[in-house]
This record gives structure tokens, C-alpha cells and sequence, in this order.
């Protein structure tokens, strides 16, 4: 039977279905852009856009969405304000029952407390509105339900919600008050003679006139002598508020009677004006569309300026990447610079070629295999490893130390950089302020790697020549280490001073050679492309290294551009608004107060 109260309570706003849907749409694309967008960096705006989007989606849940749908649903009206201000006893009051529980402990309110009558019960217990809240009928100290408490004598299309206190001493009891006012199409705020002056409220009532919410006031407990004093100044304090067509309601101080309620006579005013106003569909309507249409106009800042912290979300994460990139651009160049400045052809390297020159090892394994033989001969008796495999070696242990430095180094810096950032330093871990643990490792293997490649660039650029024809494998080694050696020089083999100081014309014996094998212009571009594959290894492995910062950026979940697919789901909203006129035509016209 109450299912068909509420059907025939529910009368369809036809212009407006279509309107209210494309509104719908827009508001529920708005939804998944605010869930979307996480603010996990360590960024000064983060901590309130999280707590500013967790409450627009609430929003969006608890009302936006949900009295779209039901343009035509009953009236919510939130009584909300200050800790002992009465709300419990005047909710009480209007029905003429003990329906809210009132009392000297406080909080009293700790569940919120919902009355409709039997005919609007239905559509409260759905749980379309504040679907978040699990419907009772039992009274419960549970935070996270609604109790629903039928009143006969309460008027159908008009239901009132007993909030928690705004300024309660727990936590949960204010955040739970502030959802509910956030929900409400009507919202009843009651002081006192003693506490309307109270900043908590009045930044409350500020909210709720930003978002538009339609407000009645009543001031409650004024004594008679106090009565004109206090009426006009909290007029003034309205009037400063923007306030001064609010409906304000003066309740003097008077006692309860046994079963906690106001005499009806002091009350009469207060529930003549609810009744009206529930009788009057234009008019419910229109408390309705305006709160609506209110809160509508009220998201687009604030998603702006979510959208700017979403923003800033992203340049702090730009920001450190571009400090990991460049901690590894500069051990790049360290390294290219290093390949190329003469520095390797020192020490070991510049021994091991002198030796490698001085045996007469070159022109042998160069020109015939009985070189190859006698040297492996000499090996096994001498125990030592030929000439050309120590030069390897020690070219293989200079890069090693090089790649290994640099990018020690830029780990190093690179930690540094976020460590000076506070959503870097959030993000940091200590083991990236060091190379992998198997970087030695892989460094070794890229010059292993990148040697090999040499020889094999030998092979297909010398088919064909003499001296490193198909089969000569010993020959292209030696060949190999020329090119290899010449690598190592800045001009490409053509020395300068300080290259020939160094290397002790290092790069004049290693040019001389392969020009006879090879002539002048292919050995310019062996030597380029030599490098050029080196070098790319090296990136390779930089770039590997780099990407443990930015997998740590990565992990955080920053979306892609954010802040603009939040400007764009608020220009949707804000164009179906428009096309919707909520408040076109129906200026608010609330019933006269009845003195």
C-alpha cells in the first residue's frame, strides 16, 4: 500500500525529463573524472583535493544524482546546527512525538534520524538518496545508518532529517552533518539566543549559500527581554551573510512538557509555514530546482580547482622526471665525452697497445696464421695470455669503469634532485640512490657485447679484403682492436697534441694500418659507426636505470592530463544546466511567515 501512496505522490515533470537526463549523463561523466583523478604526490594542494573530491562525489551520490532522477520526491528538509540548540526537541515538536531522542548528554544525536509520512516512507527506505546510509527502523547508535520513524501528523511531500551537531566534539558526528546538509533541498539551521553568533555555524551557512541551498533559521530560546536585541542583530549578521530573505523564525525561551515537547503554541508559526509549503507543489518545486540547480552552479569551481591541483600533480611529476633526465643526459655525456677525449687510451690500455705493437703481434696476426699459431704456442708455455687479449681486456675494463661510474654518479644525482622535492623525497627509497645491484654485470655484458659487434662490423665491411678475407677470423680480432682503439679518439683518428701526448701516437700507428687495409674514408666511417653502436648500448642501459625513478612516478597513478578531462566533464555539466533552466521562470516564492 505505501508503494501506491508513493506512485500517486509521484507525479512525473514531463518538460524537464529529458533535460534531466542529459543532465544525469553529464553529472555521472563528471563522477568517473573526479574518482579518476588521484592526487598521490606530495604536493601542497593534494591533502585538500582529496578531501575535496571525496565529498563531491559524495555529493554527486548522497543528492545531485539520485533527486535528478526524482525531481518529484518528497522534500528533504536537514535540521542542522549547533550542539544543544534544541533540533532533537523541535523535530520532536512538529510531530507531536518522541520520535528523535533529546536529552542533557551531548552528542545526543548520533545517528541522524529521518521523518516522513507513512505515504513518502518508500521512497527514504529505497535508498536513493544517501545510498551510503543503511535504513533502520530501530533506533541504533550506528554513524553509518539512517533511521526511518513514520509520523502520521507530519504532512505528505515533506520530510525532516535530524542531523548530528556541526560543531559536535566528534569527528565523524560533524563530517556526518556536513554530508547530510550537503543533501538537503531545505536546510533548517537552529541556534540560540546564546550561540548564533558562533563562527562554526556561520561558516556552515556560508557553504550552503554558495551551493545555493534554500534556508529557514530558527532562533530558539530567546528570552523575552532579549527578544528585539537579538532578532535584529542576527538580522544584521544575515544581512552581511547575504542571508536577509532567509526565513528566520524567533522561538522563545519556555519549558518542555513531560514528554519533551514545545507547547504547540510557540511552534505554531514553525509548523504552519512547513505546512504550506508542503501543500504547495509550485513552491516545493521550486525549493527543489533552486537547491538543485544551486549545487549545479557551485561544482564548477570547485572542479576547477581540483583541476588545478590535478594540474600540479602533473608538473610536480614533470618536474621530477626532468631532474632523472637529467642526472642521466649528463652520465651520457660523461660517457661520450669519456670514449672520445683520449682518456681510455691511458694506463692500461696505452700499455697493453704498446705491447701489442712492440711484439710485432699487429703486422703478424695481419698478414699470416703461422702468427696466430706461434703466439697460442708462447701462451701455453708462458702462461700468459697473448698480447692482443690483454689489449681487449684492458679496453673492456676502462669502459666497464666508466659506464659504472657515470651511472653511479647519476644515481646519485638523481636522488639528490627528488630528495629536494617533497613529493620526490615521499616517493624516494634508498636503493635508488645507487646503481641496480646488477649493473657491473650488464655493464660488462654491453662491452662484451658491443666488442663482438665490432668484429662483426669488420666482417661485412671488410668482404673481400686481402688481409681480412673469410676464414681469417685472427685477422679481424687484430683489425677489431685497431678500429676499437681508434674509437677511442675524438677526431676520429686524426690526432691532435694532446691525443698523441697521451696515447704515445696511439691513434697514428692504428689509422696508418687500417688505411692501408681498408683506405682513407672507410675508416672514418667504421670508427663513426663503432661509437655510434657503443654509445646507443650505453643509452640502452642508462635508460633502463632511469626508468627505476620512473616507474616510481609511474606507480603513483597519475592519469593522463587530468586537470583538462575535469575542465571538460564541468563544461558538460555546466551545458546541460543551462539547457536544463532549472530556474527559469520559477522565481522563489516561499510562503509568508505568519506572525
Amino acid at each position: 500500500m505505501a508503494e501506491a501512496d508513493d506512485a500517486k505522490g509521484a507525479q512525473p515533470l514531463g518538460p524537464l525529463s529529458e533535460a534531466a537526463g542529459a543532465l544525469t549523463t553529464a553529472l555521472q561523466s563528471l563522477r568517473a573524472a573526479i574518482t579518476s583523478a588521484t592526487y598521490p604526490l606530495a604536493v601542497p594542494s593534494a591533502e585538500a583535493a582529496r578531501t575535496v573530491g571525496g565529498s563531491l562525489v559524495g555529493q554527486l551520490d548522497d543528492y545531485l544524482i539520485p533527486r535528478l532522477a526524482r525531481l518529484d520526491a518528497p522534500l528533504l528538509v536537514v535540521v542542522g546546527g549547533s550542539t544543544g540548540a534544541g533540533k532533537s526537541t523541535l523535530v520532536n515538536s512538529f510531530v507531536r512525538a518522541a520520535v528523535s531522542p533529546a536529552g542533557v548528554l551531548r552528542p545526543t544525536t548520533r545517528t541522524p534520524v529521518l521523518v516522513c509520512n507513512p505515504i513518502d516512507a518508500q521512497w527514504f527506505r529505497r535508498g536513493e538518496l544517501l545510498p551510503g546510509l543503511t535504513r533502520t527502523a530501530e533506533a541504533t547508535n550506528d554513524p553509518h545508518s539512517l533511521q526511518i520513524v513514520v509520523a502520521p501528523a507530519l504532512m505528505p511531500g515533506l520530510a525532516f532529517l535530524d542531523a548530528p551537531d556541526i560543531d559536535s566534539v566528534v569527528d565523524q558526528n560533524r563530517a556526518l552533518a556536513a554530508q547530510l546538509l550537503a543533501a538537503a533541498d531545505l536546510w533548517l539551521f537552529v541556534t540560540t539566543a546564546a550561540r548564533y553568533a558562533d563562527a562554526v555555524p556561520w561558516d556552515l551557512l556560508e557553504t550552503a549559500q554558495f551551493r545555493g541551498t534554500v534556508i529557514a533559521l530558527v532562533l530558539d530560546r530567546v528570552p523575552p527581554e532579549a527578544a528585539v536585541e537579538v532578532t535584529a542583530h542576527l538580522a544584521e549578521m544575515l544581512a552581511a551573510h547575504h542571508l536577509a530573505n532567509a526565513p528566520l523564525f524567533v522561538l522563545p525561551e519556555t519549558e518542555i512538557d513531560r514528554q519533551g515537547l514545545l507547547p504547540e503554541p510557540v511552534t505554531e508559526p514553525l509548523r504552519d509555514w512547513f505546512d504550506r509549503l508542503a501543500t504547495d507543489v509550485a513552491a516545493r518545486a521550486t525549493v527543489v530546482r533552486q537547491t538543485l540547480d544551486g549545487a549545479l552552479a557551485a561544482l564548477v569551481p570547485v572542479v576547477g580547482e581540483l583541476a588545478g591541483a590535478a594540474d600540479e600533480q602533473v608538473e610536480a611529476a614533470t618536474v621530477l622526471q626532468d631532474r632523472v633526465g637529467a642526472a642521466y643526459r649528463t652520465a651520457r655525456r660523461t660517457v661520450e665525452n669519456g670514449v672520445q677525449d683520449g682518456r681510455l687510451l691511458r694506463g692500461e690500455v696505452l700499455a697493453r697497445w704498446q705491447e701489442f705493437v712492440g711484439t710485432g703481434e699487429l703486422m703478424r696476426t695481419l698478414e699470416a696464421r703461422v702468427g696466430r699459431v706461434r703466439d697460442r704456442v708462447v701462451a701455453v708455455l708462458t702462461g700468459r695470455p697473448a698480447p692482443g687479449r690483454q689489449l681487449q681486456s684492458a679496453i673492456e675494463a676502462n669502459l666497464v669503469t666508466l659506464i659504472r661510474g657515470a651511472a653511479a654518479d647519476a644515481a646519485d644525482q638523481a636522488y639528490t634532485g627528488w630528495l629536494a622535492h617533497p613529493a620526490g623525497s615521499a616517493l624516494l627509497d634508498p636503493s635508488l640512490g645507487r646503481p641496480s645491484p646488477d649493473l657491473p654485470e650488464r655493464a660488462e655484458r654491453l662491452v662484451r657485447d658491443w666488442q663482438r659487434a665490432v668484429l662483426e662490423l669488420i666482417r661485412t665491411e671488410a668482404s673481400g679484403k686481402r688481409a681480412v678475407a673469410r676464414g681469417a677470423a685472427y685477422a679481424v680480432n687484430a683489425t677489431g682492436l685497431l678500429v676499437m682503439i681508434g674509437v677511442f679518439a675524438s677526431t676520429a683518428f686524426i690526432p691532435t697534441g694532446a691525443e698523441v701526448a697521451v696515447a704515445g701516437g696511439t691513434t697514428v700507428a692504428a689509422q696508418k694500418v687500417l688505411e692501408a687495409i681498408f683506405g682513407d674514408q672507410a675508416i672514418r666511417t667504421l670508427a663513426t659507426k663503432a661509437r655510434e653502436d657503443l654509445l646507443a648500448r650505453v643509452d640502452a642501459l642508462l635508460d633502463a636505470e632511469a626508468a627505476r625513478y620512473g616507474d616510481r612516478i609511474a606507480g603513483a597513478g597519475i592519469g593522463t592530463d587530468p586537470g583538462q578531462a575535469l575542465r571538460d566533464a564541468a563544461s558538460r555539466v555546466e551545458r546541460a544546466r543551462a539547457e536544463a533552466a532549472l530556474t527559469e521562470g520559477a522565481p522563489l516564492a516561499l510562503p509568508e511567515i505568519k506572525s
